[in-house]
């Protein structure tokens, strides 16, 4: 919910009211992600949706809109500690390149960390550049030296 929220709104809802915010949005209908499971166990989560259900990216400096082309968004990935380092991000990001595509979406954009040094896991909350681009994204802009605008063509028109 930190990019769906204002600052306000986030801090306020810490803890159960985002939970309970993002009950609501499912109960609504919508997918605000997708998850990733093994064994029957969910394992990891990717946030994705067109840019414009993340009012706050939409504010961010940072990561402000490159141009006018209408683009989908992710904005969070986790993975559960002990399945990190086995290719579960980047099947989460394909997957949500799937997912966009059979929305309509012709660009998904990303907002990895590239640290020019180590960083502890769960900084990397919006990804590493490294599973992004082992997902077939490229590198569209970079807002500051640590934090590329990551984009991969979906379908025709991307």
């Amino acid at each position: 919910m930190h990019w769906r929220r204002s600052a306000a709104e986030y801090e306020r809802g810490k803890g159960k009211g985002n939970r309970d915010a993002l009950r609501r949005l499912v109960a609504g209908g919508a997918t605000p992600g997708l998850l990733a499971y093994s064994g029957g166990a969910p394992v990891g989560w990717c946030a994705v949706a067109p840019r414009e259900a993340y009012p706050r990216l939409e504010r961010a400096r940072v990561l402000k809109r490159i141009d006018d082309r209408p683009v989908w968004s992710v904005v969070c990935l986790f993975v559960a500690k002990e399945c990190r380092r086995r290719g579960v991000s980047v099947a989460l990001l394909e997957a949500a390149a799937a997912f966009a595509a059979s929305r309509g979406a012709r660009i998904l954009e990303g907002y990895p960390v590239e640290p020019r040094g180590a960083m502890p896991d769960p900084f990397a909350w919006t990804g590493t550049a490294a599973a992004f681009r082992a997902a077939g994204f490229r590198e569209a802009a970079r807002g500051s030296p640590t934090r590329p605008i990551m984009r991969r063509a979906l379908g025709r028109g991307g």
